[in-house]
């Protein structure tokens, strides 16, 4: 190995996160709520956004092949409510009921679906918008980090008894919280084009379930 190499591993060998905190001074601090803040936002998200819990595989078909031979039981329905939000939202198609006058069944239950896909929906973005605005703040909470990094190098060369220790803090201060944004800013705004793409995923394949059960509820009740 070259002795660039060797460089960089005596350097970060003898670098503390203590020690980094200690250098970038007071503006790391709210770098490190919003890194936390991240963290805990991308573990809740990705133990929530499974196909498993939104939307299963082979769910709807084989509802919509048992209801076509009965009803479905208290039990299975409480169930599905529990299940994943797919099955929610087959419970809500399930629950309406045609009455002999109702002409306006199509339109009733179309409705119903669309309400309960809309609320499913905003669950599924549930904290992606506080993801995406921690992405955003890091990097100016970085740069406000480096902007009072400068200050402390001006400040301290404007004295006669300026010593270059004074220049070395001022300066790790800005490049660490420079550094410290970044490294916040470039996992959360990946994890959050990411949870965005699952979601609108799993928005589409709910509205293609919701046509599917309108449309087999129709057929049921046309044939009764």
């Amino acid at each position: 190995m070259g002795p660039d190499f060797n460089a960089c591993l005596h350097f970060f060998g003898e670098v503390s996160l203590l020690s980094i905190i200690q250098a970038a001074g007071w503006p790391i601090w709210p770098l490190l709520l919003c890194s936390v803040l991240a963290l805990a936002i991308i573990i809740e998200r990705a133990v929530n956004l499974q196909a498993k819990k939104i939307a299963p595989a082979e769910l709807l078909d084989d509802v919509l092949e048992q209801i076509q031979n009965r009803p479905l039981s208290i039990n299975e329905i409480e169930n599905l409510k529990t299940q994943s939000f797919l099955g929610q939202l087959i419970v809500e198609g399930l629950a309406l009921q045609k009455h002999p006058q109702d002409l306006n069944f199509e339109r009733s239950l179309g409705f119903q679906l669309e309400s309960k896909g809309k609320e499913i929906a905003a669950q599924l973005e549930k904290h992606l918008s506080s993801l995406a605005t921690l992405a955003s703040a890091s990097p100016l909470l970085g740069l406000l980090g480096t902007v009072i990094g400068m200050i402390e190098i001006f400040a301290s060369q404007s004295t006669s008894s300026a010593l270059p220790a004074d220049l070395g803090l001022g300066i790790s201060m800005a490049l660490y919280n420079t550094a410290m944004g970044l490294v916040i800013a470039i996992p959360s705004l990946i994890a959050w084009r990411a949870f965005r793409s699952k979601v609108d995923g799993f928005v589409v394949q709910l509205e293609v379930a919701s046509e599917r059960l309108l449309m087999a509820r129709l057929q049921i009740e046309a044939s009764h």
